[in-house]
């Protein structure tokens, strides 16, 4: 055996030394956690009967906690051990967008735990573990949807050819709270704080859909005048179907569970809101979809690179599969029950390359040595 194909096989190898491992750390990496949270979340909506699903889907929320976990430590590293480098990050037009990942990696995984956790941990601890993960989400969500847009503001240098659809990364976690919240409210006492959770909800819910109003003629603007940009870059198109998707299965689950807080007259219209707001806003996401899926195989037929932006095709496909679900429970329409199978395949098919790929870089250092996107 060659010297270099020992080489090869060793962990890290790509890296002068191991301990670069944290110097490559940023809140982009979080997005393989939202990417693999989703799957799980995704797999208990799904509207057919598979054997083994509900057990594989566990287990994937139970690989989405663990990295959870690591992300956190490994970032704590990254900060104790390139303070400079840590701070830069707001400062770096590529990646100040993406610390609206670790909110909402924080509250997929809330989500799981609340789903599955009371059959590993116990109703009790689950409720209350995943309680505490989506309010730590929810709040640093909501600094991710005030602090980034102010650092693009006042210290950013930006032109219209510096917008991605990356922008939306930090507007989004807000979205994520109010389409998770609702899990939360059946366990929250009747009366005043069962309502001012709904509440909030839908006001996290506005909070987001403004913002992503705001930035969508932006990006369409971006898309005609100065192409999709680098090659790199291609991936984040599909960020656009987060915030499409996800305020869609927001507006089915806050629906859904209104009559929980509110009397019937408001809990018809909310449940009557989830269908009016959520059919033409998913079409337009399928829309979305096809474009970026067109985009993405014109670049790839090209070089379309690996890097961590290529967790762009798992999460906004999977918060479409929710909102196909969602519209599926409250209309019983075989069309969605249809969509929501298809969009699901297609997020377990993208989370299987994308992870595979992912687990390989990870293990030669390749990805810790990969620099942040271009900022244009």
């Amino acid at each position: 055996m060659s010297v270099t194909t020992m080489a090869r096989g060793r962990l890290l190898h790509e890296l002068d030394r191991p301990a670069d491992v944290f110097r490559g750390i940023g809140p982009n990496w979080f997005a393989a956690v939202m990417g693999t949270g989703i799957v799980a979340n995704s797999a208990a909506v799904v509207p057919v009967h598979v054997g083994g699903l509900h057990t594989a889907a566990v287990l994937v929320w139970l690989l989405a906690s663990a990295m959870l976990v690591a992300l956190i430590l490994g970032t704590a590293l990254h900060w104790v051990r390139h303070p400079d480098i840590a701070r830069g990050h707001g400062l770096n037009p590529a990646m100040a967008p993406f610390y609206g990942a670790p909110p909402m990696a924080l509250l997929t995984v809330a989500a799981g735990t609340i789903t599955f956790g009371p059959e590993l941990l116990g109703h009790t601890s689950a409720i209350a573990i995943g309680s505490v993960l989506w309010i730590l989400g929810t709040l640093t969500g909501l600094a991710s949807a005030v602090v980034v847009p102010y650092l693009m503001i006042t210290r950013h240098d930006l032109r219209l050819e510096s917008v991605f659809a990356t922008w939306l990364m930090p507007v989004v976690p807000p979205m994520v709270s109010a389409a998770t919240g609702p899990l939360l409210i059946p366990h929250v006492a009747e009366g005043q704080l069962r309502l001012a959770l709904l509440f909030a909800c839908y006001a996290m819910f506005g909070i987001s859909l403004m913002a992503t109003v705001a930035l969508l003629p932006l990006i369409w603007t971006r898309l005609v005048l100065h192409r999709t940009g680098p090659a790199i870059m291609v991936p984040t198109l599909w960020i656009v179907l987060g915030p499409l998707g996800q305020s869609v299965t927001a507006a089915n689950q806050l629906g859904g569970v209104a009559h929980l807080a509110v009397g019937p007259q408001y809990a018809h219209a909310f449940e009557d809101f989830a269908l009016l707001y959520g059919i033409p806003v998913l079409g337009f996401a399928l829309v979305w979809l096809a474009l970026s899926a067109a985009l993405t195989w014109r670049t790839a037929r090209a070089e379309l690179p690996f890097a961590m932006t290529w967790w762009g095709f798992t999460f906004p496909v999977g918060t479409c599969v929710t909102g196909a679900a969602g519209l599926w429970v409250h209309t019983g329409a075989t069309v969605f029950k249809v969509l929501t199978v298809l969009l699901f395949l297609l997020l377990v098919g993208a989370w299987s390359v994308v992870g595979t790929l992912t687990a390989r870089g990870v293990a030669s250092g390749r990805l810790f040595r990969t620099p942040p996107a271009p900022a244009r």
